[in-house]
């Protein structure tokens, strides 16, 4: 049996997101055993820099490629026309479709992930508090890749 054309950009999109799941729920897991504070960010030393590098790549890819590649190749592999679609449009039919719960909520993670890649806090305490956001964020996009994940195996058990 062959997979239709877009079901191989639809598994490389689910493997991808697979990669940046395992290594932004490790680091959220070391994260909580390390229970950092707003005064650990003035001195970290070599090891927390690490931690805190890994759950913002993770998360960022994460999000980026559910995003960029999961949630257009979802469309495509439904049979929906997505060149022309901005993403905000995606975002609005793959809720219709059942895929996404809220394209409102998506785009407030998108607008946390944004902030903590892009926004520079001068005080440490406005750093913790955009690291807490962004953690509470990771775990919520991690929640929404579930589900996709969950769906993406019903209705292709192929892939």
């Amino acid at each position: 049996m062959s997979l239709s054309p877009e079901l191989p950009a639809l598994r490389q999109a689910l493997e991808n997101c697979r990669l940046h799941e395992t290594g932004v729920r490790d680091a959220l897991d070391d994260l909580a055993l390390r229970a950092l504070c707003g005064a650990d960010l003035k001195s970290l030393g070599k090891d927390d820099r690490r931690l805190l590098d890994q759950f913002a790549y993770r998360y960022l890819r994460l999000q980026d490629d559910m995003g960029a590649r999961l949630m257009p190749a979802v469309l495509r592999a439904l049979g929906e026309e997505v060149a022309s679609m901005a993403a905000l449009d995606r975002f609005a039919r793959l809720e219709q479709l059942g895929w996404l719960p809220s394209a409102e909520e998506w785009s407030d993670l998108r607008r946390v992930r944004n902030e903590f890649a892009h926004d520079y806090p001068e005080t440490v305490d406005e750093r913790f508090a955009r690291l807490q956001l962004a953690m509470a964020a990771a775990q919520r996009a991690l929640q929404i890749w579930t589900g996709f994940q969950e769906k993406a195996r019903i209705r292709w058990p192929e892939l």
